[in-house]
């Protein structure tokens, strides 16, 4: 029988969610604490992997069981008292046996926070910037030019395997999250949506958007970078604990 499972996780802990040797990942850590509780070898297949220190509030990944579960809440439970502090499982449901939690997954969601005022509060999962020189018009309008179907090359991890370095990205665009607008706040998120994502190519694409804040770029040579298809060509990238896996979407009729 197939299950997805949804959790979330402090991705401070583990080397990314892919099972890597000599190092600790969410996926090791679930599958381990799965088959400690169901008492049979269970493999976990994910909706896609996270780099080194990437957050995930919102994971999902599949696995099979040989019996059905009868009591979500209370496998939630016992699963939550053997996963490290940092993972947390927030539900269990029952999925057509075709199910795929990486394939079928339509869409996926990432944020990234900054913030421009000393907060430490928020400085373990946001990236502290200097205030005053950011301008957010021109990144969003850097950020439009993400929009679409393109070969995403230039923002990719060189070695990154993938088979092709073609996304189609469906939303972009930056938001003041502490004031009503840019100019009074001092807390700032990066959201993008796209159908699927290369190595390391959110926190690239916030790297080369921030050189336009910073008016090192004009918001045009973001297309320009792109057409280069070369890693080098793009910004750096920033650091992963400010990054977060928010959302991904699935069709409806997946769910049993």
């Amino acid at each position: 029988m197939k299950y997805f499972i949804r959790l979330s996780y402090n991705g401070s802990a583990f080397s990314g969610w892919q099972i890597q040797q000599n190092a600790n990942s969410v996926q090791q850590e679930l599958q381990t604490a799965l088959s400690v509780l169901f008492k049979e070898t269970i493999e976990v297949v994910g909706a896609g992997r996270t780099d080194t220190g990437v957050n995930a509030q919102n994971y999902i990944a599949h696995f099979n069981i040989s019996s059905q579960i009868t009591s979500v809440t209370n496998t939630i439970y016992k699963l939550n008292a053997i996963l490290p502090k940092e993972i947390a499982v927030q539900d269990i449901f029952r999925v057509n046996d075709q199910a795929h939690a990486r394939f079928d997954a339509k869409s996926r969601t990432y944020k990234y926070y900054i913030h421009t005022q000393k907060d430490p509060f928020c400085s373990n999962f946001s990236y502290f910037l200097p205030p005053d020189r950011l301008n957010f018009e021109k990144m969003n309008q850097a950020a439009k030019y993400f929009l679409g179907e393109k070969d995403f090359t230039s923002l990719e991890k060189l070695g990154g395997g993938n088979k092709t370095s073609i996304c189609n990205v469906m939303e972009a665009y930056w938001e003041p999250l502490d004031a009503p607008d840019f100019k009074g706040a001092t807390h700032f998120v990066f959201t993008v949506t796209a159908n699927r994502f290369l190595r390391n190519m959110v926190r690239a694409m916030v790297g080369s958007l921030l050189m336009v804040g910073f008016g090192k770029k004009e918001p045009e040579w973001i297309p320009q970078m792109l057409e280069e298809k070369n890693r080098n060509a793009a910004g750096g990238s920033v650091p992963g604990n400010a990054l977060f896996l928010v959302g991904i979407e699935y069709d409806n009729n997946i769910k049993l």
